[in-house]
């Protein structure tokens, strides 16, 4: 391993190319003009659920429930495992498809839903990207079982040959995702987050989907790039593609105990920044961490991180937040752990300006550090 030294600066997600300060005002951009068409649901006899906008799924009022829909994009997570296969000689997208599904399918439980149908979209760099059995048929088996796990209908796609905008040999992946919210009180926008609610984080299984740009520019100075091994028998690459936890067994479990969260936030891109998420004025209070998953504890030493910047942009252990009334809390960890997925009552809800205290590690991401709407 080696350290940050004058010659091996600090590593961050802004010199690895992604700049949310250049990214969130588009997004925001896009909500607002996005807004102006919900008005036409009214000429189909539905109405848009307005607390949805901004939120990680889009609400639909479709009378007796809700229809709540997402597209999500994997990332740059295939250009690990298409070096991985290079170096190794194995395929890694049967996890590859699972790590897609999942930045979909996690997002639309946010709101409560119960996922039904996913669609995927495989843009490749041109048509011999298919022809690779081996790969493809890991993929679809891969798409497959992380369908089973999620107790959803894949409804088809789309595997367009896009040479010229994606790049030779590679592919692009996304998916969407369909659900419903029924009965209608399983709807989780934030109207009932507040003071006094408990922080459930559910365990990360690694990296998930987010902070691979930032990885990859780290395995460029790695002494053996992705086969270095990061301390517990693992390489670099292969701690990088363990595959994207999905969280929608937990959430039916706890449908089904009659325990709604008030609020819940995937946590993807901006860390634990996306704590902030709900535009409510209200502190989010965490006196306990999870342990850091071995890669992303190899990740912060390596890049050079203080804490404020790896818990900024990485989900260091926690994958998944659900805000709960606090007298549920421990129920909730419990049929978490029941689904095989380890949780831990992380803190609490208060009052106060907007902002995410991480007491232990004495961090603080005020409100001016997430802007998504």
């Amino acid at each position: 391993m080696t350290d940050a030294t004058p010659n091996n600066a600090p590593l961050t997600y802004d010199q690895a190319g992604v700049n949310y300060d250049l990214i969130d005002p588009l997004k925001v951009a896009a909500q607002r003009a996005a807004a102006e068409t919900g008005a036409h649901l009214a000429s189909h006899g539905f109405s848009e659920v307005l607390a949805s906008r901004g939120e990680s799924a889009y609400v639909v009022d479709v009378g007796p429930m809700y229809l709540a829909s997402i597209v999500e994009c994997l990332g740059t997570k295939t250009l690990v495992a298409d070096e991985m296969a290079l170096l190794t000689g194995k395929s890694y997208y049967d996890g590859i498809a699972q790590d897609t599904i999942a930045m979909a399918v996690n997002d639309l439980i946010t709101v409560g839903a119960t996922p039904l149908v996913v669609q995927a979209y495989w843009a490749a760099g041109g048509s011999d990207w298919f022809g690779d059995k081996v790969r493809a048929n890991a993929l679809v088996a891969g798409w497959k079982r992380a369908c089973q796990v999620s107790n959803v209908a894949w409804g088809g796609g789309e595997t367009p040959a896009l040479a010229g905008i994606v790049a030779d040999g590679r592919v692009d992946l996304a998916a969407s995702c369909t659900g419903i919210i029924s009965p209608k009180t399983r709807l989780s926008v934030g109207d009932k987050l507040g003071a006094g609610d408990a922080i459930v984080f559910l365990a990360a299984s690694g990296i998930h989907a987010n902070g691979l740009s930032l990885a990859r520019k780290l395995a460029e100075r790695l002494p053996q790039g992705y086969l270095t091994d990061i301390g517990n028998g693992q390489t670099y690459g292969e701690a990088l593609l363990a595959p994207t936890t999905l969280y929608s067994p937990v959430t039916e479990a706890l449908a089904k105990e009659g325990i709604f969260p008030h609020y819940c936030a995937n946590v993807t891109g901006h860390g634990w920044r996306k704590l902030l998420r709900h535009p409510k004025q209200l502190t989010y209070r965490i006196t306990a961490v999870p342990p850091k998953t071995a890669i992303l504890a190899f990740m912060q030493k390596e890049c050079g991180l203080d804490d404020h910047e790896a818990y900024g942009t990485l989900n260091m252990g926690a994958g998944f937040a659900l805000y709960v009334a606090a007298d549920q809390a421990q129920r909730v960890v419990d049929i978490a752990k029941a689904q095989g997925i380890d949780a831990m009552v992380a803190g609490r809800v208060e009052d106060g300006p907007k902002q995410v205290v991480i007491e232990p590690l004495g961090v603080t991401y005020g409100a001016e550090e997430l802007q998504l709407r």
